[in-house]
């Protein structure tokens, strides 16, 4: 029993995070439909700069999170007008995006491994263990999961209490019928491109405590479970990440996954995900995202 309760509680923490992972990735393809293949190293450029900022600067590396935020959301603009206009006049979008933010993955890969190696870097603790229920967990999943919940709240509130979000909701919907009723579409596709990559690099330290390091190459397995997670969730539905994040996390860390049989940790959650799509090919809160 304490093993099955120290699971659940261990897969409620890694699913906040996986949410965290994801909800960028489904922020941009929910608002312009791009398949953002260069989310994870997106993710793992973040963690580095948590790296630099503890290793180099001295600086506690959890001050990453905020400091990066500025610089993500100019990243963000710049990569935008770089590539999305063009993108969004593409025949088909989504293929489109795929083949560009494939090749943004590659370079950012390459920069990496030439500025920091091709080993493994790992983080301080933030802390010693945490008792949760009775049960001693890393003070680096607690913490990196405690983090997850007020960027979420602070991106629902931006979605639901804000013009411009309430905007993104509309052209997430149906984009003609947005344009019909008046919303500029640019820059809803602008913010929402500037937010989801700020989440993607926002997240890197959270990443390097969760993971216990990160290397270049550590991007392409974030990006598989990023979309295993929105792909659960629903396509083009942000907040359904969450829950998407949750199963997820509970799936890996419950019955035949890490807590009883350690070989199935890395197949149980894409067996989940095949189980949701040939169940509910939409996802599980989802409503049709492509038109007919």
């Amino acid at each position: 029993m304490q093993l099955f309760e120290y699971a659940i509680v261990n897969g409620v923490l890694f699913g906040l995070f996986y949410g965290f992972i994801g909800i960028g990735l489904n922020l941009l393809f929910g608002v312009m439909r791009l398949v953002n293949l260069a989310h994870g190293d997106l993710v793992v450029f973040g963690g580095y700069l948590g790296y630099s900022l503890a290793v180099d600067a001295h600086i506690n590396s959890l001050w990453a999170i905020p400091l990066s935020i500025p610089a993500a959301l100019v990243f963000g603009f710049l990569v935008y007008h770089a590539t999305v206009p063009r993108l969004r006049r593409a025949v088909d979008t989504e293929t489109a995006s795929l083949i560009v933010f494939f090749g943004i993955s590659q370079v950012l890969e390459a920069l990496m491994t030439m500025i920091y190696g091709a080993n493994q870097v790992t983080l301080p603790s933030p802390g010693g263990p945490v008792s949760l229920f009775g049960q001693d967990y890393p003070a680096s999943v607690v913490i990196s999961a405690a983090l997850s919940v007020p960027a979420l709240a602070l991106l629902y509130l931006y979605l639901y209490r804000t013009r411009i979000g309430l905007a993104t909701r509309a052209v997430m919907a149906d984009e003609d019928e947005a344009v019909a009723s008046g919303v500029r579409v640019r820059r809803v596709a602008v913010w929402a491109f500037m937010i989801g990559v700020a989440f993607a690099t926002t997240a890197g330290t959270l990443t390097a405590f969760m993971l216990g390091g990160i290397n270049p190459t550590t991007g392409s397995g974030l990006t598989i479970t990023a979309f295993t997670v929105i792909i659960i969730g629903s396509l083009g539905n942000p907040l359904g990440t969450v829950v998407g994040g949750l199963l997820v996390g509970l799936a890996s860390s419950l019955s035949l996954t890490q807590a009883y049989a350690t070989e199935w940790t890395a197949v149980v959650p894409y067996v989940l995900l095949l189980v949701v799509v040939l169940v509910r090919p939409s996802g599980l809160f989802g409503a049709t995202v492509r038109r007919a």
